[in-house]
């Protein structure tokens, strides 16, 4: 499962209405090959399922994994800060052994 925080899915929310899409695009959240760490995130709107999707619903938003990102995703939450230590979205993963100083990359 994946989760995201109060924060995280107000940003989701803003950043849809903004670009103009409708309830249908919802969050694909992946995972690929590269980074300093060994794999990355990537975060994007998508309104179509996949075959190999598995889909999360947390605080109205709706997150859409393939089934082999869901084996490094599990348990995550997605959160989203713009203090001054970062401004994004970040991913607590717990699956993560190590990170990149940026956040972007991870391995496990």
């Amino acid at each position: 499962m994946v989760t995201v925080t109060d924060t995280a899915a107000n940003k989701i929310k803003e950043l849809r209405d903004k670009e103009g899409l409708s309830n249908e695009y919802n969050v694909r959240v992946a995972v690929e090959g590269g980074g300093c760490s060994g794999l990355m995130y990537n975060l994007d709107f998508a309104s179509e399922m996949k075959a190999s999707d598995m889909i999360f619903e947390d605080k109205g938003v709706k997150i859409m994994v393939d089934k082999k990102s869901i084996l490094y995703l599990a348990g995550t939450e997605l959160d989203f800060s713009d203090g001054l230590n970062g401004k994004g979205f970040q991913f607590k993963n717990p699956n993560a052994t190590r990170t990149c100083g940026c956040g972007e990359s991870f391995a496990v």
